[in-house]
């Protein structure tokens, strides 16, 4: 009896995009897009997202959509901002405890979404 063995599915799948990409390349549509021949740029913070997040972050960035700890970075450069502004020196002193507390909130977030233990 011979043994009937399975298809691997990874094996499928990558005959499948294989056969998409020829076609894609047959029809002139690769050489089309705007970034056909380019090294692909990592420079949005790929590398430094820990790796069981990127997905997800890769996800939403081509969504348009801002993880929630960066809009928070951006409260706080422009919390840091207003102190810096600020003609008052009790003003000035309440936008700096307020970035401190921003910053603090944040530290936290960044380690939990890293898995660390607090």
């Amino acid at each position: 009896m011979a043994s009937e063995r399975k298809p691997n599915p990874l094996k499928l799948l990558d005959d499948h995009i294989g056969e998409h990409l020829r076609q894609s390349e047959a029809s002139g549509e690769l050489r089309a897009a705007p970034s056909y021949g380019r090294a692909l740029q990592f420079n949005d913070g790929y590398d430094d997202t820990p790796a069981e997040l990127r997905m997800a972050m890769k996800i939403l960035h081509d969504a348009g959509v801002v993880p929630p700890e960066v809009e928070l970075l951006h409260q706080l450069a422009a919390l840091r901002r207003e102190a810096a502004a600020a003609s008052d020196a009790d003003e000035a002193r309440r936008l700096g405890q307020k970035a401190s507390e921003l910053q603090q909130l944040i530290a936290l977030r960044l380690e939990r979404l890293r898995g660390g233990a607090l």
